[in-house]
């Protein structure tokens, strides 16, 4: 996620982006506030649907996603071959590690730990969440990460790239896959659906706009990165509109059972600290230099919460577990993501380069 100067603090962090718990938990407060207040303004909000998609959500979400894609560069590609070992532990954490591990956890703590303080339909809602976010690896907020630990920005963004080329076609196998394994029923159509409004049609957006954006201007870098400047205010509307919305449906719930965002946070917060131990440890032991070390721990560390968040509400609803399941991976991200980065600066002397 590109910053412009203005609002980037020092260390290389936006303002948005290093308080974005305290909004997220301000818009928890404010969602539950008006859902017992107005509770016929979210009812009619989920009445305004087509096809299983919510039309209000997809605005939202497209106000999200698009602004990240645009600084997405498949023309970085073309490094795709120099220093393969950071690119090859991204790839397999992510793909191959990561979305089973979440769904393991997931199964251990919803269907076993608390399985006396869930109800089983609850817990396979959350169960679903989970799964969702834990197949769903980031493709914006990895840049400040990476930033922020002074990582190679062009080995980065080859990260991304790929990853998001990978995302089009494993995204929705791995979901369903997992879904079904843990017997949550899967509608195809709507999780294929899902992928091609959240992901191919705001990638092409973004890949159409970057195009066009550096035919026309010469320093293509800085024209891109005053766009995403522009256009990033309604990425933080989406965002937090989305809380707002999903919290509105989910007061009840919570207010009845103050300590179920703590239970489904559990899960989340070891699964993050694990894939980073796993990712982290193989760039050591693979002698990887620190400035792709670190960024390739990261990358397999945080979510693409952004189509987390849609994928559940198109598949099970606007007030379904599954979507507050992915609302708390929001709210956990960044404080277990800039821990992850300090302890990253700390231990840069284990790495050779």
């Amino acid at each position: 996620m590109n910053s412009s100067n203005k609002d980037v603090t020092q260390g290389g962090i936006g303002f948005f982006e290093k308080w974005l718990s305290i909004w997220v938990a301000l818009c928890i407060a404010a969602g539950i506030a008006l859902g017992a207040i107005e509770p016929g303004l979210f009812e009619t909000i989920a009445d305004i649907e087509y096809a299983s998609v919510n039309l209000v959500v997809a605005i939202l979400i497209w106000a999200m996603v698009y602004p990240m894609m645009v600084g997405v560069d498949f023309a970085s590609l073309k490094s795709i071959g120099e220093r393969p070992k950071g690119l090859i532990i991204t790839i397999v954490v992510n793909w191959l590690i990561k979305p089973f591990t979440m769904a393991a956890l997931g199964v251990l703590f919803f269907d076993h730990v608390f399985a006396d303080l869930l109800a089983p339909e609850d817990a396979q809602q959350y169960l679903a969440g989970v799964i969702i976010l834990g197949a769903a690896p980031c493709t914006a907020m990895v840049f400040v990460w990476s930033q922020l630990t002074r990582g190679d920005p062009t080995y980065t963004l080859v990260q991304v790239s790929i990853n998001d080329l990978i995302m089009i076609v494993a995204f929705a196998p791995i979901v369903a896959l997992l879904l079904g394994v843990t017997d949550i029923k899967v509608p195809w159509a709507t999780l294929i659906l899902s992928v091609l409004l959240y992901v191919v049609i705001p990638l092409i957006a973004g890949v159409f706009t970057r195009s066009v954006l550096t035919r026309r201007n010469a320093n293509s870098g800085t024209a891109i990165s005053n766009f995403t400047s522009k256009v990033k205010p309604f990425s933080v509307i989406g965002l937090l509109s989305t809380v707002v919305l999903l919290f509105g449906f989910q007061g009840p719930t919570i207010l009845a059972d103050p300590l179920l965002i703590l239970l489904i946070a559990v899960p989340l917060l070891l699964q993050s600290y694990g894939i980073f131990a796993v990712a982290y440890a193989a760039a050591w032991a693979w002698r990887t230099p620190f400035n792709i070390a670190a960024p390739c721990a990261l990358i397999g560390t945080s979510n693409f919460f952004e189509l987390a968040v849609a994928v559940a509400i198109s598949l099970f609803g606007l007030n379904s577990g599954a979507a507050l399941a992915t609302v708390v991976g929001v709210l956990v991200e960044v404080p277990v993501m800039l821990s992850l980065v300090a302890f990253a600066n700390r231990t840069q002397h284990w790495f050779r380069g």
